[in-house]
C-alpha cells in the first residue's frame, strides 16, 4: 500500500489555522520517507517535553556573545590564540547535568561545536585541529557530557553547526568551491565522529546550515546534501531525533527566541527553544538580565498546552559556571515542576483550545489539567462542552471546584480567594479534572509545511 501523503500547507497557511505568532525555522526541507521517523519513536520525546540547551564555547572568554568573531571581525590568530585560555580546571561537566536535573529536564542539548568552527570534543576531523583536545586545556568536553547524562539517566542531545566562518568557501561557495568542499568534508566527518563515537544519541540538534548568510537552511540543501548527511547519522543512531536546520524536513519543528507563543494547539511535534536570560545572546554575557520566574512559568505553559516542548537554554562563562541568580531562577522553576509537573510532563495540548493570555489545558490518560492565567478573566469564560463527563475537580492542594454544567458549556467557578485579588499571587493556577473515561484531545496531523507563502 503506497504511504499516504501529508498535507502541504504554505508558511501563510500555518498561521491563519493556528492564528499564532509562532515563528517555525526552516519550513521546506527536502524529505526523504526513509528519514522520517514513526510517531511512536518521537513518544519519548514528547513526554519529556521538558529540556535543557546549553551554549559554552571560545566566545565566552569574550561574553559578548557567541557571534562576536564575526560580529567583531576578530583576526583568525587572534580569535583562535583564544582557544588556549579555556581551561576551566575546576570545573566538570556534571554540575551542568545536576542542574538539568534540578531544573526538572527530561533532556539536554550541549552545543558541541558553534559556527566559529571551535570542536569541544577529540575531532581529528576538525580543520586544522581546532578542538578542545588539541588545545591547551586537552579534554573532551563532548565525551564529559555524554557520560555525565548517562550516570544522570538524562537524555543526550547535542547541537552541531554546519557553517564555519573559518572557511571562505562558506562565504562565496560557488567562487571558492573547492574550499567550500573543505567545510562540507569537516561536517559528514564531525557529524560522523558525534553520532559514532560517543553510543546512542538521542537528538541531533543541527544549525547554521544557510550559506554566505544569506536564504535559509532549506535553500542552502543543494551544498549539504542532507538527506545523505542524515542517512549516515543514522546508520548509527537509527532512532535518533533530529530537528529541521540541516536543510532535511527533521522531525519535528522549531520555534527560536524570546517571544511569546499564542495561538492554536500546534498539530505536530515542535519545540521552542530560548533563553533563560534576556535571549539577546545564546552565549555568556556578564550583564544578562534573568527573566523573571512568573513569565517563564507562563512560557512553558503557553508551550506545552499548545503541545509543543520548551528547551531552555543557559550560558556559562569560560570557567563553566553560572551566576547565582541563573542557578538559582532554574531551580525556582525545577521546584515548580516538583510540584505541578503532572501536569507538564507526559501531556498533549487540548482537549480545550487555548484562550491567550486565560487559559490552556492539558491532558493524559483520563486527567484533563486547565491551566489558568488570569483567574478573575478565566470567572468569564465557558468552556465548550465534551461529550467526557467531569468527576472530580479540584486543586492541586486538593481544594474543590465548582463544576456546572450548562446548554451552552461548562463553567468553572474558582474559589474567591484567588479571583478576588488585583494581582495573582501564583503564574499558573491549575485545576485537575478526572474525567469518566480517557480524554480525547486534539489529534495529530501529517503536514509538511513548505515555507513558500
Amino acid at each position: 500500500m503506497e504511504k499516504k501523503k501529508p498535507k502541504e500547507m504554505t508558511g501563510a497557511e500555518l498561521a491563519s489555522m493556528l492564528k499564532s505568532n509562532i515563528q517555525f525555522k526552516s519550513l521546506g526541507g527536502m524529505r526523504s520517507d526513509d528519514l522520517t521517523l514513526p510517531p511512536e519513536d518521537k513518544d519519548w520525546w514528547r513526554d519529556a517535553k521538558i529540556g535543557m540547551f546549553i551554549h559554552w564555547g571560545v566566545y565566552s572568554i569574550l561574553g559578548r556573545g557567541e557571534w562576536a568573531r564575526f560580529n567583531e571581525k576578530i583576526p583568525k590568530e587572534i580569535y583562535e590564540a583564544l582557544a588556549d585560555e579555556l581551561i576551566p580546571e575546576h570545573f566538570q561537566v556534571r554540575e551542568w547535568i545536576d542542574l538539568a536535573k534540578d531544573f526538572g529536564a527530561k533532556y539536554t542539548v550541549m552545543v558541541a561545536r558553534h559556527h566559529d568552527g571551535f570542536a569541544l570534543w577529540n575531532s581529528e576531523g576538525s580543520y586544522e585541529h581546532f578542538t578542545s583536545w588539541h588545545r591547551a586545556a586537552h579534554r573532551d568536553f563532548v565525551r564529559e557530557y555524554v557520560d555525565a547524562c548517562r550516570e544522570a539517566g538524562m537524555k543526550i542531545g547535542i547541537y552541531y553547526s554546519t557553517m564555519d566562518w573559518r572557511f571562505p568557501g562558506y562565504f562565496d561557495p560557488k567562487g571558492l568551491p573547492e574550499n567550500a568542499a573543505l567545510m562540507k568534508k569537516q561536517c559528514y566527518d564531525q557529524v560522523r565522529e558525534l553520532c559514532s563515537q560517543y553510543g546512542p544519541i538521542d537528538i541531533l540538534w543541527y544549525d547554521g546550515s544557510w550559506l554566505a548568510h544569506q536564504g535559509s537552511d532549506t535553500s542552502s540543501a543543494w551544498f549539504w546534501e542532507p538527506v545523505k548527511l542524515n542517512r549516515m547519522a543514522r546508520s548509527f543512531n537509527p532512532k535518533m531525533l533530529i530537528n529541521p536546520r540541516s536543510g532535511w524536513e527533521g522531525d519535528f519543528y522549531c520555534d527560536e527566541g524570546s517571544h511569546e507563543i499564542k495561538g492554536k494547539i500546534i498539530p505536530v511535534p515542535w519545540e521552542k527553544n530560548m533563553c533563560v536570560c534576556s535571549g539577546c545572546s545564546w552565549g555568556w554575557m556578564p550583564d544578562d538580565p534573568v527573566s523573571d520566574f512568573d513569565w517563564l512559568i507562563r512560557m512553558m505553559v503557553n508551550v506545552v498546552c499548545r503541545g509543543g516542548n520548551w528547551l531552555l537554554n543557559i550560558a556559562p562563562d569560560k570557567n563553566g559556571k553560572l551566576s547565582e541568580e541563573v542557578t538559582g531562577r532554574m531551580r525556582q522553576i525545577g521546584v515548580w515542576l516538583k510540584t505541578y509537573g503532572d501536569s507538564i510532563y507526559g501531556t498533549r495540548g487540548g482537549p480545550w483550545q487555548p484562550v491567550d493570555d486565560v487559559y490552556g489545558s492539558t491532558w493524559k490518560g483520563n486527567t484533563i489539567y486547565l491551566h489558568i492565567l488570569d483567574p478573575k478573566a478565566f470567572q468569564r469564560e465557558i468552556l465548550p462542552k465534551l461529550e467526557n463527563e467531569i468527576e472530580e475537580a479540584a486543586l492541586f492542594d486538593g481544594t474543590a471546584v465548582a463544576v456546572e454544567e450548562r446548554p451552552e458549556g461548562i463553567r468553572i467557578t474558582l474559589p474567591e480567594r484567588l479571583t478576588g485579588k488585583p494581582e495573582m499571587e501564583e503564574p499558573d493556577v491549575i485545576v485537575r479534572l478526572k474525567m469518566k473515561q480517557e480524554v480525547k484531545g486534539v489529534e495529530d496531523r501529517e503536514i509538511y509545511f513548505t515555507g513558500k507563502e
